[in-house]
Parts: C-alpha cells; sequence; structure tokens
C-alpha cells in the first residue's frame, strides 16, 4: 500500500494544504489538538472534492443509462459473432462510437477520487509515524498524533500492535471497536447505494447480463471495503466513510428527481407528479415540464409507466400538451363541440319506398297554397274548396308500383332490343 500511495506523492502537498486550511477553520472553533478540529477538516475535504467531481457524477449517471440501453444490441452483436471475437470488437467499438457511449464514463468518479485518496493515506501514514509532509510542520504532526475520534487516534489501525496504539496515547480495544463501528457502517453505506440503485433505478423490463454483473458487485464490494478496512487508518476510515454517505444522499437524490425510465423509481416520480398535477391543476415547475414534454413526444414508445401516467391525467379530466402542460378536459370537450356544430350535418339515407313518395307528396304540397294563394287574389271565399287533384294516370300508379323510377328515361341504345 505504502508503494501504491508513494505513487500519488505529487498531490500530498495540496491535500496536505487543504487540510491544514480547514484545521484552523475548526480549531479556532473546538481547539487545535481535538479530533473533532481533525476529524471535520477531513470531513470537509471530502465535501470539497465530491463536489468538484459533480460534473462527473453527472457523466457517469448518463453512462451508466446508455449502458444500460445498448444492453439488448450488445447482446444480439455477442450472439451474432460468438465464433469471431475481432469482428465482435470491432461491432462494440462501432455501437459505442455511433451512440456516444463511453463505458469508462461510469469509472470516473472514483478514477479521479483515487489520488486524494491514496494522499490522504500517505498523509495519514506520515502522521502516525511522526514524520513532516507537505505542508504539515512538525507542531501540526504532533497535534494530528494526539487528536482522537472517540477514543481512537485518527493515525491508528485495526490492526496496530498495543505498542503502537499506546505510544498514540490510546488502547487496543478502544481502537478495535471504533475501526470495527466505522468499517461496518462503511461497508452497509455502500451495500445500501448498490442495492437501492439496482432494485429501484435499473429499466426492469431488460433482462441483461449487465443486471446480473451489477448484482455481483453489490455484494462484493462491501466485502472488498471491509477487507482493506482493516488496513486503513482511523482518519482514511472517516474519509471513505463520509464519501460513501455523499454518494448514498446523491444516489437518492438522482433517483427521486431523475429516474431512469422504466424503472421503479420513474413510477414513484410519475405518480407524485400526477398527484401534483390533480392537485394545483397544473405542471408546476420547467424539470417537470420537460419530464411531461418528453412523454408527449414518445407517443407510441411510451414504457408502461408513462401509459399509466398519461391514463391518470385522463382519468383526473386533463391531457398533456406537446409544451409539457395540461388543458382540463371541460376544455378539451367544448372545443370538439364547437368543430362538430361548424360541420354541415348529412341527412340520413332515406329507403326507396320514401325515395318514391317524397316528390308527389311535394307536388301535392305546392300545389295546395299555390291554389289558396290564387283564391285569395279572385276574391273567392276562404270556405272554397279547391279543385280535386288530377287523377294519376294508370300507367304511371304501375311504374310507381313497380318500383321504377319516375320522369324522363335514358333514351335505349340503337343495338338493344326493343
Amino acid at each position: 500500500m505504502d508503494t501504491i500511495a508513494s505513487l500519488f506523492s505529487f498531490i500530498t502537498t495540496p491535500v496536505s494544504w487543504i487540510i491544514v486550511q480547514f484545521h484552523k477553520l475548526y480549531g479556532a472553533l473546538f481547539g487545535p489538538d481535538t479530533g473533532w478540529a481533525w476529524g471535520l477538516s477531513i470531513v470537509s475535504l471530502v465535501v470539497l472534492i465530491r463536489i468538484c467531481l459533480i460534473p462527473l457524477f453527472v457523466k457517469q449517471i448518463k453512462s451508466m443509462r446508455n449502458m444500460q440501453a445498448l444492453q439488448p444490441k450488445m447482446k444480439a452483436i455477442q450472439e451474432r459473432y460468438k465464433n469471431d471475437r475481432q469482428r465482435q470488437s470491432e461491432e462494440m467499438m462501432k455501437l459505442y462510437k455511433d451512440t456516444g457511449t463511453n463505458p469508462l464514463s461510469s469509472c470516473l468518479p472514483i478514477l479521479a477520487q483515487s489520488p486524494f485518496f491514496f494522499a490522504l493515506y500517505h498523509v495519514l501514514s506520515n502522521i502516525a509515524n511522526g514524520k513532516t509532509i507537505g505542508v504539515l510542520n512538525q507542531t501540526l504532526v504532533d497535534s494530528a498524533r494526539e487528536a482522537q475520534i472517540f477514543g481512537a487516534p485518527i493515525a491508528a489501525k485495526f490492526t496496530d500492535t498495543q505498542d503502537k496504539v499506546a505510544a498514540l496515547g490510546a488502547t487496543v480495544m478502544d481502537v478495535r471497536v471504533i475501526t470495527a463501528v466505522m468499517i461496518i457502517l462503511m461497508s452497509a453505506s455502500q451495500f445500501y447505494t448498490q442495492r437501492q440503485l439496482m432494485q429501484k433505478n435499473v429499466d426492469l423490463s431488460v433482462k441483461t447480463p449487465y443486471m446480473q454483473q451489477q448484482k455481483m458487485l453489490m455484494y462484493i464490494f462491501p466485502v472488498i471495503f471491509a477487507v482493506m478496512g482493516i488496513n486503513f487508518p482511523v482518519g482514511v476510515l472517516v474519509y471513505w466513510l463520509t464519501t460513501n454517505v455523499w454518494t448514498m444522499g446523491q444516489q437518492m437524490y438522482v433517483i427521486n428527481q431523475n429516474p431512469t425510465p422504466g424503472s421503479k423509481a420513474q413510477d414513484s416520480y410519475l405518480q407524485r407528479l400526477l398527484k401534483s398535477v390533480t392537485a394545483h391543476g397544473e405542471v408546476r415547475g420547467r424539470r417537470k415540464r420537460n419530464v411531461v414534454q418528453a412523454i408527449v413526444a414518445k407517443g407510441a414508445d411510451r414504457n408502461e409507466n408513462e401509459r399509466r401516467f398519461i391514463a391518470g391525467l385522463s382519468k383526473a379530466g386533463f391531457a398533456a400538451q406537446a409544451d409539457g402542460s395540461v388543458v382540463k378536459g371541460d376544455t378539451l370537450t367544448a372545443e370538439a363541440e364547437g368543430g362538430a356544430a361548424g360541420r354541415r350535418q348529412q341527412p340520413k339515407r332515406q329507403s326507396k319506398a320514401q325515395r318514391q313518395s317524397g316528390p308527389a307528396q311535394a307536388g301535392s304540397a305546392q300545389q295546395e297554397p299555390t291554389s289558396k294563394t290564387s283564391l285569395e287574389k279572385q276574391g273567392e271565399p276562404q270556405d272554397a274548396k279547391p279543385k280535386p287533384a288530377a287523377k294519376t294516370a294508370p300507367g304511371s300508379a304501375r311504374q310507381a308500383k313497380s318500383g321504377q323510377r319516375k320522369g324522363q328515361q335514358r333514351p335505349k341504345h340503337p343495338s338493344s332490343k326493343k
């Protein structure tokens, strides 16, 4: 471990300088030789580093989601070229290039944090041995050696002997109890973070080997940290425990606010969004409107959670719009009724008997007002009976009765038989 830590000795000076600056702040509050001053300095170092790594964390989340989405295609390539490893690798690289996915992006936060971790380990190791390092002079080294966190010096390890722990002003029992508790908390936080990711923020509709690998890592990583933790100084355990707690909180925020499509977390998020829209009658917040807009734009490609959300909006009397807003169902009904009223209604289709009797009734209806008008003009009394209508020719009656069309007949072709 010392050999590995020495490789990152170029960063020990910046790390030691940051710790000293925080120690000045907390030393004024809790005392320069207390464990609170040195412990909080290490915690503040973690927070500062993780804030600087937020852009890399965002890339990590995007990379992990892209990898999940590409798993079916990657599996198809593996099955298609299972006997040709070179062609399989070429197709994989082509797939990564076409989709803009970098498999190493998911490891960026860990890789970027590694120099700080090993530099801190190197600093604490020199403090345990009473040696100056970076900007830590002998006075600060002696102060850090005497600082204790719940009775355990920050430079002590679980595997230290009685003589070495006694030189730091503590007992083996105190050191081992504190380090064991911190190792358990560190491993438990690592396990919970990975378990939370697998159970809530993974698309359950896609069953791929990638999910099986992540599930295995969920159990392997805590064991690795537990085994390595017994060789870490208390200060490094404080660093790593703070890092895991920060990662857990960051992961919880991402799961609640930006879940993976198709996951249980997305279902919970959309149900909360549905309750908010139902209660306020609108989509509040630009980020939420962007979510609704993306769901509307998918159309038939929506997953089960998104279809359930759209159905819930319809049931509550709302309809999602392309701009991410929602409109009440009453407005849509009024617009639909207004459009229908402006259309010309088509008459109902009449039967053959109605079509045949229609012209005769219309003719008699026209003759009656005409006769009445002419009588009024001639000054005849109102009770004068109108003349009976002329009888229909027998041929015409038979024609109407037989169902033939009345009116002028179409002339027959000369070549047809009479």
